[in-house]
């Protein structure tokens, strides 16, 4: 049988086709908005979108997907990324947006939509705005779980023999709640746990350097931070340009990278390895096949770990599936299990975890943010549980100790 959305599509394109002069945008039942970084910046949520529009058809063409792009220095064009969210909303078939990475001027974005149609559904994904904030005008919020893998990346770089753990970041970063909350706690876990804490800083690629002079920064510092700490040094970055030249220069020089800030086999691996993943694409288990060979060859077998799915790519189609169950009375928006049967339906044979979000400094619990966990695979060395690891509740009360926005 047809599914209801497949069903409602037909009927509509017959009546579109048989009205004199009818609209293209009519063969849809409803319209979903995607709001993504570009290639250049956020390549895994773009993927994304263009397979949803693989799947549901663009709306220019009588579909149901219309992706737009904010700008790669999104800090300083909030309004254009305002502008851009605010004018999926003029569309009267627009029932849902998704905005992933939620960068900052999403919850103005959010507010202005909200006044003007209230019945879309907003879902957004990473956001870079305090939680406590932009909860107030999402439908639902997504990450990977930032809370507990500070403890769990720690406690996987004891795991894979580290003594130091390096962490590297910059100011912009440093004041973003979520990521400073981040490694406030990898530091007490480094404590707790006997592993040195270390923190470099590193150019902004949204700065006057660009994402060139980040890269080349961490190509140039890297080998000299293994010769400074060790081999045995883990070292984190929380910026998705600064993840191929940290990758690269592991395999090189030594180290070991446990995961990415957003963890996915697409972000660094294929630049920093020099692999063609054209006849892989979407194909996460040949993908994740494919780089292991790769790694294994280039004798940098248990120093290099991900998710087996990009999580980037994963929240958006994720989300976007989501939407459209609950839009069409199959799904309830912040229901657990009902997100994971979203999800199961683009990963599978990947068991998701998750909770919801507790601030860390009102102790808040937050019922529309939900955190999403997989197991880490390390290259070579296969899947090490740390998605089974229990982190102790005093972790997930260590605050950013940023102060809250009103």
């Amino acid at each position: 049988m047809l599914s209801i959305r497949k069903a409602l599509a037909r009927a509509a394109l017959v009546l579109c086709c048989a009205a004199p002069g009818g609209l293209a945008q009519a063969a849809a039942p409803y319209h979903v908005g995607i709001v993504t970084g570009t290639v250049s910046q956020s390549e895994d949520e773009v993927r994304a979108a263009e397979a949803m529009i693989k799947e549901y058809g663009d709306v220019k063409n009588g579909g149901m997907i219309q992706h737009l792009t904010f700008p790669n220095n999104f800090n300083a064009e909030q309004e254009t990324t305002i502008s851009q969210l605010v004018s999926l909303a003029n569309d009267p078939l627009m029932k849902a947006i998704i905005m992933n990475q939620a960068v900052p001027g999403t919850t103005e974005g959010f507010r202005r939509i909200r006044e003007m149609r209230p019945d879309i559904k907003l879902l957004c994904a990473v956001p870079y705005e305090d939680p406590l904030v932009i909860s107030k005008v999402a439908d639902l919020i997504m990450r990977n779980d930032f809370v507990s893998a500070g403890y769990r990346i720690i406690w996987a770089s004891k795991q894979l023999g580290c003594k130091t753990f390096v962490h590297i970041s910059f100011p912009r970063h440093m004041s973003v709640e979520p990521l400073t909350r981040r490694r406030m706690i990898m530091e007490q876990a480094c404590k707790d746990l006997g592993v040195k804490f270390v923190f470099e800083t590193a150019p902004d690629p949204l700065s006057d350097v660009g994402v060139v002079g980040a890269q080349q920064y961490l190509l140039e510092n890297v080998p000299k931070w293994v010769k400074k700490y060790g081999k045995d040094t883990s070292f984190y970055a929380t910026n998705d340009a600064h993840t191929e030249p940290l990758i690269r220069q592991i395999v090189q020089y030594g180290g070991v990278m446990v995961e990415a800030s957003l963890p996915s086999p697409l972000l660094g691996f294929p630049g920093a390895l020099g692999i063609d993943l054209k006849a892989e694409q979407g194909n996460f288990p040949a993908i994740m096949k494919k780089i292991e060979q790769v790694v294994i060859a280039k004798g940098a077998a248990g120093r290099l770990g991900t998710w087996s799915y990009s999580f980037q790519y994963s929240d958006t189609v994720g989300l976007v599936q989501h939407a459209m169950n609950v839009i069409e009375g199959k799904s309830k928006m912040t229901n657990m299990q009902d997100i994971f049967k979203a999800f199961a339906k683009y990963t599978p044979n990947v068991k998701w975890g998750g909770s919801v979000y507790i601030d860390g400094t009102t102790g808040v619990r937050v019922p529309n943010f939900v955190m999403l966990l997989q197991d880490t695979y390390i290259f070579g060395r296969g899947y090490i549980h740390s998605a089974d690891v229990v982190v102790p509740e005093k972790y997930l009360r260590i605050s950013s100790g940023l102060k809250k926005k009103a």
